[in-house]
């Protein structure tokens, strides 16, 4: 195993703020045109996707796309902007009254402090369903439909029951009780990772990676996203809502169950460390290595919001 390769920190930057920009737009793009009575939810929607945010879902599709020799962003694009939709509708929904209740989200109002839980909750459900229409339109041009099925369904079963709602589910349902390592690493593993899975897996997928690079990615995103959740979990305690453009200790009020509650802070800092060596483990193991991402899932441990 090689050792991974980084880029300064001048060079991440500026290619950081390039790739997001251009992410941005691309989403924007893809968003409904066409819309007459119906326009608030369009405004929902609007607001709710370009409110901010890392973007780190697309980014690292792309990535992955581009590792597992792709090279046609048209085939991407499409998959690219549907994951993000499906992350928002999901933070959309978690802000509801009746999961979180938060009224601030990437410092700004949340959608249903802005729209009212009504469209707030229809603002959820037509970025889901609009994420599929976004991602079915790879189909237009009539190339590669067996690859883009096997990343249509990837996305579809990483969202689902088996994935990010599932934890989802979970993380609602033992709310007030304390957890087992098993019930936490499952939360964390199906409600943060999977989605994060299904990025590095769709993007590997749509370059017609072999299963074997597939898998790889998915463990690779599976570690990523742990140590993404559990560093999550130290800022909610560490970090102000100034800093971190939502309101800090959230998961104590919501008598939500945490890594830090359940292990103590020293060992969420060193679960943070793990995870986050091992994922840097695996792509600096792929036949071929990308400094930006290793560079990008580095900073993950270390970011203040």
């Amino acid at each position: 195993m090689g050792e991974p390769l980084f880029m300064d920190k001048a060079a991440f930057g500026k290619q950081l703020e390039e790739e997001t920009e251009w992410i941005e737009r691309n989403i924007k793009g893809f968003l409904p045109k066409d819309v007459t009575l119906q326009k608030t939810i369009y405004k929902a929607m609007e607001y709710s996707i370009m409110a901010g945010g890392k973007r780190l879902r697309p980014m690292f599709m792309w990535e992955a796309y581009k590792m597992s020799g792709g090279n046609d962003e048209n085939v991407i694009l499409p998959f690219m902007a549907a994951i993000e939709m499906i992350h928002t509708y999901s933070l959309v929904h978690d802000d509801l009254p009746a999961m979180d209740n938060d009224e601030y989200r990437r410092g700004m109002k949340t959608t249903h402090i802005v729209y009212g839980e009504d469209m707030g909750i229809l603002a959820g459900d037509a970025l889901l369903n609009y994420a599929f229409e976004t991602a079915l339109s790879c189909f237009n041009d009539g190339t590669d439909t067996v690859l883009k099925s096997k990343a249509l369904k990837v996305l579809a079963n990483k969202s689902g029951i088996y994935g990010m709602l599932g934890g989802q589910v979970v993380d609602v349902e033992k709310t007030g009780e304390t957890l087992s390592k098993e019930e936490l690493d499952f939360i964390y593993s199906l409600k943060t990772g999977a989605l994060i899975e299904a990025a590095f897996m769709a993007g590997a997928v749509l370059a017609g990676a072999d299963s074997n690079i597939v898998a790889a990615f998915e463990k690779a995103g599976h570690c990523i996203g742990m140590a993404f959740q559990i560093q999550d979990d130290i800022l909610d305690i560490t970090s102000t809502q100034e800093e971190l453009g939502k309101p800090v200790h959230s998961d104590e009020r919501n008598e939500k169950s945490t890594y830090v509650a359940v292990y103590g802070m020293d060992n969420a800092l060193k679960a943070v460390k793990e995870y986050s060596e091992q994922a840097l483990g695996i792509l600096s193991n792929m036949p071929v290595q990308n400094s930006y991402l290793n560079t990008l899932a580095r900073m993950l441990i270390n970011r203040k919001k």
